[in-house]
């Protein structure tokens, strides 16, 4: 089976960041995509069918009419349930049903593909490695997990391109596990920690990764786990020079919104913020320069990246108060978001919605450890109630369970059930200058709730 057998898809879902891209990117080739979802209602506006259906893919209420006697792929989400109506019809027509993860795989086996895996930072590095390689003139394309601005200005939803070159950058995700179904040339691993399961069986997955790798696979040895599956050195990337990389990061600085560090011997300036954009930043620039692109050349791209949606996202500044969204949702993001925003501002207050009642018991103690060890005295840390998507939940923890937790270690931790309280809460927390760093993901209602929260400022 290859992606060529199927030209009529239609995508159940597909305004999900990660469906949405597969299907603007197989439109993008050449197939006739269509695709209905939960959230495109009759007579009601809707931001994301309105980008897809100028990119020609129709798309439909999730009520079956989009599946026809043409359609020769459905494909899902694991959001999806088998009890949704339109996989129903789609198994009563014979009609071959396959997952995302399994689409994509199927769409990587049909280029040269750079697979981009890790707990944290996917999203950050495919968009620098993209961004590089175009600069670079090798037109490569992109199916991401996340919207990069420099595609979101051309009023495209921003997380997928079709390029002319013959290289993909994907991200391969490793909370399903389906990041064991991809055969990419070049394999990158950025790091290892706690997040959708224990470490043990983190390992085994990120071994497979590795093993299926073709040609190249570079990891951090400045990540412990990580370090453990490198399989050359002279591949790899590392923030200190005793850890035997062939791609080196050191001398890192911030000021504000800007970041600055040398690799072997070439500096590089890049207007976004934290140490783990270093890392980032090293890990594309180790992959590209693998095909070829000098290190000038890479800092140069590296100069002019834009960012991607949602990640450390400046919305703007009132009354002294710098306003970022983030898409921080596990221990270890959490953590480096908020040490991130430290250099601008002498006290930040984050703010943080955990989602799913699962996730959040299982990683509560990580949660509570990453961040008590990052705040500083004048910091602070608030959250809301848990992101509640739907499904079977046993509904045994609270955020507020999180915030006891913090405070019994003599944090500044705060809990304000309802977000839309979180300002008028704040207002008397506020001191000059500070930021005040959303974090969270899962729920869509999120970038909203950003600019509601920039309003009231």
């Amino acid at each position: 089976m290859t992606i060529n057998n199927f030209n009529n898809i239609f995508f159940i879902g597909i305004a999900g960041t990660g469906m949405s891209a597969i299907a603007q990117y197989l439109q993008g080739i050449g197939k006739d995509v269509s695709g209905s979802d939960r959230y495109f209602l009759a007579d009601t506006p809707n931001d994301t069918k309105e980008k897809l259906e100028a990119e020609t893919i129709k798309c439909f209420l999730q009520d079956g009419s989009g599946i026809t006697d043409k359609t020769d792929l459905v494909v899902v989400s694991t959001a999806i349930e088998d009890t949704v109506f339109e996989v129903k019809k789609a198994r009563e027509m014979n009609i071959p049903i396959l997952r995302r993860s399994q689409v994509l795989a199927l769409i990587a086996e049909s280029k040269k593909t750079i697979a981009v895996g890790g707990t944290s930072g996917k999203s950050t590095t495919s968009a620098m490695i993209f961004d590089i390689l175009q600069y670079a003139g090798l037109a490569p394309s992109i199916i991401s997990g996340a919207g990069l601005t420099s595609i979101i200005r051309e009023g495209k939803i921003g997380n997928a391109k079709v390029g002319k070159g013959e290289w993909l950058v994907i991200e391969a995700d490793e909370s399903d596990g389906s990041i064991v179904q991809y055969h990419p040339e070049i394999g990158l691993l950025l790091n290892i920690e706690k997040d959708h399961q224990e470490i043990d069986e983190l390992m085994k997955i990120f071994e497979i990764f590795r093993n299926n790798t073709k040609n190249i696979f570079i990891t951090n040895r400045s990540n412990k786990l990580a370090a453990q599956l490198s399989t050359h050195g002279e591949n790899d990337f590392a923030t200190n020079s005793s850890q035997k990389a062939g791609y080196i990061g050191i001398n890192f600085q911030q000021k504000g919104f800007q970041i600055q560090f040398k690799v072997n011997g070439t500096t590089v300036n890049m207007n976004t913020v934290g140490k783990h954009n270093m890392e980032n930043a090293l890990a594309a620039i180790a992959v590209v320069n693998k095909l070829g692109v000098s290190f000038e050349t890479a800092a140069e791209a590296l100069a002019k990246y834009e960012g991607i949606f949602r990640r450390h996202q400046i919305i703007g500044k009132k009354n002294d108060v710098t306003l970022i969204d983030d898409y921080a949702h596990n221990p270890a993001k959490c953590a480096a978001s908020i040490s991130a925003c430290q250099p601008i501002a002498p006290k930040v207050i984050a703010w943080f919605q955990p989602h799913g009642y699962g996730p959040t018991r299982f990683l509560r103690n990580d949660f509570v450890q990453e961040i008590v060890a990052v705040l500083r005295p004048e910091d602070e840390i608030w959250m809301s109630e848990i992101f509640y998507a739907g499904g079977s939940a046993i509904k045994d923890i609270s955020a507020n369970d999180l915030i006891i937790d913090i405070q019994k270690l003599g944090k500044n931790a705060f809990f304000v059930e309802d977000r839309k309280n979180l300002v008028e809460e704040l207002k008397s927390h506020f001191s000059e200058p500070c930021v005040l760093l959303l974090m969270g993901a899962r729920d869509p209602g999120l970038e909203t709730f950003a600019k509601e929260v920039f309003e009231k400022l």
